[in-house]
């Protein structure tokens, strides 16, 4: 019987062990919130490089961006909040 419910918990308990170590990989930008440039700045940047901005939130620890590019591309993208440099961009 200790067998059966040995066998039985170690995946589950795998399964959390796998589950945290994934979620702490997935703050990709960790700069503290006082070193953080201003969401505007960001903003900024992007329309000049012909981005048109639908949204701008914070998201794992980046600032996450939903745009339209100069080619007419939808964007959504991470950038690190300290260096505002990408760190994640996917089309469509």
């Amino acid at each position: 019987m200790k067998n059966r419910i040995l066998a039985a918990a170690i995946p589950f308990v795998t399964g959390i062990v796998l589950t945290a170590s994934a979620q702490a990989d997935d703050n990709i930008c960790k700069a503290p919130m006082d070193q953080w440039q201003p969401r505007e700045t960001l903003q900024h940047k992007l329309e000049n490089q012909g981005w048109q901005i639908v949204r701008i939130k914070t998201d794992e620890g980046c600032y996450e961006v939903y745009a339209t590019d100069a080619h007419g591309k939808r964007i959504e993208a991470y950038f690190d909040p300290h260096s505002l440099e990408p760190v994640k961009v996917q089309e469509g």
